[in-house]
């Protein structure tokens, strides 16, 4: 069973042409690096750039609070110059792009319950720096189920769309790429066709019990690539590939 609290997050791309979301559950001892693993495993992201999560603590005063605390709690951390708080597991890089009001934190070892205390708080993903996809992950509600075993989690109960494809330009060429097979013909549609190994791509697809069955092991191996600097085994490779579909 579930000992622990559960967490329900939604998560969203941002700016994607199509709707690209999920809604996924997870138990609340989990951390910031862990939940990028667990996102980008949802998003279809590769583990191959580097990522951080943002999080604009005046923003999620804002958007849950009304009382008379509003006012005193954002300039709380406006005096203690701590708009944004950025997450991410190689803090050496993090340093170089430290400015004033932000505070930078260890992904690996900071509890998300600690900085998403309620629900409508929110954080955002960033990965690859280059493409710049972003996910904007709100906490939707906490709750207890007894009856739910802890080893399914983390679990999606919602979905809509395929994900990112990864170094094709971000959200832009995303959409580049949706207009090239809706037309069919051309010589991006060639192109595009001949780079991803498909000429039927379907982009607004969602398989949720495959992406619930990776949810149990590729965070794992993200972990090991990130945190521990390991080259993914040939069982971790055949996974992450969807050998196992073949």
């Amino acid at each position: 069973m579930a000992s622990k609290p559960i967490m329900q997050f939604y998560a969203e791309l941002k700016d994607a042409p199509f709707p690209v979301w999920r809604r996924f559950q997870t138990l609340n001892d989990v951390r910031f690096s862990r939940l990028a693993y667990i996102l980008m495993t949802m998003f279809e992201m590769q583990a191959s750039h580097l990522f951080r999560i943002e999080i604009d603590n005046v923003e999620n005063i804002r958007r849950t609070r009304t009382d008379e605390l509003c006012d005193y709690l954002i300039k709380v951390y406006e005096e203690g110059g701590r708009y944004k708080t950025y997450l991410e597991v190689n803090l050496e890089l993090m340093d170089d792009f430290a400015r004033f009001g932000e505070e930078s934190l260890d992904a690996a070892e900071t509890l998300v319950k600690h900085h998403l205390t309620k629900p409508g708080y929110a954080c955002t993903l960033e990965y690859d720096f280059g493409d710049g996809w972003e996910v904007e992950v709100t906490l939707e509600e906490v709750f207890e189920d007894g009856a739910l075993p802890g080893r399914e989690l983390p679990r999606v109960i919602a979905g809509e769309g395929y994900g990112i494809i990864e170094d094709c330009g971000g959200t832009w060429g995303l959409n580049e790429i949706e207009k090239a097979f809706q037309k069919g013909s051309g010589e991006a549609y060639e192109n595009y066709s001949y780079w991803l190994g498909t000429d039927k791509p379907d982009l607004h697809a969602f398989d949720i019990e495959d992406m619930n069955f990776r949810l149990k092991k590729v965070p794992r191996i993200y972990k090991d690539i990130y945190e521990l600097e390991l080259k993914p085994t040939e069982l971790s490779i055949a996974i992450l590939e969807r050998q196992y579909k073949k």
